[in-house]
């Protein structure tokens, strides 16, 4: 459960700045709280330079975080093999002495250039962010649930119906049916199991497509009676008033009877669906729904001052990788800098010479060499 986003901890680790009516200020604006956006932060912090990210999701970590925590990777330098969550998590504290600011489960709408030069970038709840670099590291685009084709789910939407889970707490003591059978089903049911009052897993198939372990635990619990396990099955009503009461659950065998659950909340984690979103509005130059940069130079967009990196962007010769991805990060912030300090020159410094210095006053250096005379 180790890639679930964790409020304790970023309370603990991260300063996530309050939403007010006030502008959020900062260095660099990051629309995208992926692997690729949050190793920007890191390359950002050795210049000195301060970050914000945006993500529609309510985590950080974009796709490793949300579809795939347990999934092994196998082609990031020095990890002969790690696990998408684990690699979040080790991302997320290389870039806690920066101390970013997080904007979460709001999806950036709106990008406006402002006389200066400088950007502000307005989210679906309208929180606004004011700085004078903005870097796309969005993946493949926003993410949108993909919703079951129940004919009257949208009135239960935020009525009952959950495509994400932000806070577990809201779900304390209350009964849940969740559908799905990859990695975040099955993480979420296990984890809600000591949660909720009740918890029922609905999968249309016997074999799930998670990591082993957590399949074995999810059947182990399922035996102590604290998840029931519905399979071979699928959720094809909904009912209730002004808010959801309860799923009706069809077996794929017609012999079998209707499943009549009573719930709180019915959450169908069937993953997540990429789209550029309000960004291919932002008068981008866009090709194949990813945005062209200019790769020779910066990864700068046909916008000034605008970057798009990972994913989400395209040039000739371009790999989707995440290694990729951390690549154009570094390359960019160079550019970034001056972009930033007009007036300033960087020295890149190896960070074997330079150490890295945090902004919250920690620093890590290697040891002074120490040089004696001989008598």
């Amino acid at each position: 459960m180790s890639a679930l986003y964790d409020p304790e901890r970023s309370r603990r680790g991260f300063k996530d700045e309050l939403k007010s009516s006030s502008m959020i200020k900062t260095d660099i604006i990051i629309i995208g709280a992926g692997p690729t956006g949050l190793f920007t932060v890191f390359e950002a912090g050795l210049l000195k330079l301060k970050c914000h990210l945006i993500d529609a999701l309510a985590q950080p970590g974009g796709q490793c975080s949300e579809i795939y925590p347990k999934k092994p990777i196998y082609d990031i330098p020095a990890y002969p093999e790690i696990l998408a969550g684990t690699l979040v998590d080790n991302l997320m504290e290389q870039i806690k002495p920066f101390e970013p600011g997080f904007t979460l489960g709001e999806r950036a709408e709106t990008l406006e250039k402002q006389e200066d030069g400088s950007f502000i970038v307005t989210t679906s709840k309208g929180t606004q962010h004011h700085a004078p670099v903005v870097v796309i590291a969005g993946g493949l685009g926003s993410f949108e649930p993909r919703k079951p084709l129940i004919a009257n789910i949208g009135l239960f939407e935020s009525k009952g119906v959950e495509y994400m889970i932000k806070d577990p707490e809201q779900f304390r003591d209350k009964k849940v049916v969740i559908s799905g059978g990859g990695d975040s089903a099955l993480d979420w049911a296990i984890f809600l199991a000591d949660v909720a009052s009740e918890v029922s897993l609905v999968h249309r198939r016997n074999e799930f497509r998670g990591a082993l372990d957590s399949v074995e635990k999810a059947r182990e619990l399922a035996k102590l009676g604290k998840i029931r396990l519905y399979t071979e099955a699928e959720v094809k009503e909904i009912h209730g008033k002004d808010e959801l009461h309860a799923v009706v659950i069809k077996y794929n065998d017609q012999a079998k009877e209707d499943a009549y659950v009573e719930t709180d909340y019915f959450i169908p984690l069937f993953g997540l669906s990429p789209k550029l979103g309000p960004i291919g509005n932002w008068g981008l130059e866009i090709e194949k729904n990813a945005i062209k940069v200019n790769n020779a130079k910066d990864y700068q967009t046909n916008i000034p001052g605008v970057f798009a990196i990972g994913d989400v962007n395209t040039y000739p010769g371009k790999l989707k990788l995440i290694l990729s991805g951390f690549h154009e990060a570094a390359v960019m912030c160079q550019f970034a800098y001056q972009i930033i300090n007009p007036d300033k020159r960087f020295v890149m410094k190896y960070t074997t010479v330079g150490g890295v210095q945090g902004f919250d006053g920690t620093k890590k250096e290697a040891k002074k060499e120490v040089v004696q005379s001989i008598n």
